[in-house]
């Protein structure tokens, strides 16, 4: 594992909680898909634009509790969602699947 697959989901994060759309873009392949237990979203166009237009809640931010590196070249990140205000929405795992430097597949876990 590398230490640009961490570097990657790091970035993933603050690109949402800056809404920076074109480097959340940059980062991911064009058939990412995101897997969530309310939905999935597939093909990475369609990605930004539920980010950019459909989320229910747009400031948010998402504080890392801890990484985890597997040696199969994805990375887990357990970490919390919080509302603008600062309180818990919830907290969440995602695993991330990157191929050739970028992410092409988030399976997300929540609370």
């Amino acid at each position: 594992m590398t230490d640009r697959a961490v570097e990657r989901a790091h970035a993933y994060y603050r690109a949402l909680d800056e809404h920076d759309y074109e480097t959340l873009a940059d980062l991911l392949a064009p058939g990412f898909v995101h897997d969530r237990p309310d939905m999935t979203l597939e093909g990475r166009e369609r990605f930004v634009q539920f980010m950019r237009e459909e989320r229910p809640q747009k400031e948010t931010s998402h504080p890392i509790d801890a990484v985890f590196e597997s040696e199969d070249g994805s990375v887990a990140v357990r970490g919390r969602l919080l509302a603008a205000d600062g309180t818990e929405i919830t907290g969440f795992v995602d695993v991330f699947s990157l191929t050739d430097g970028t992410i092409r597949r988030i399976e997300t876990y929540t609370d």
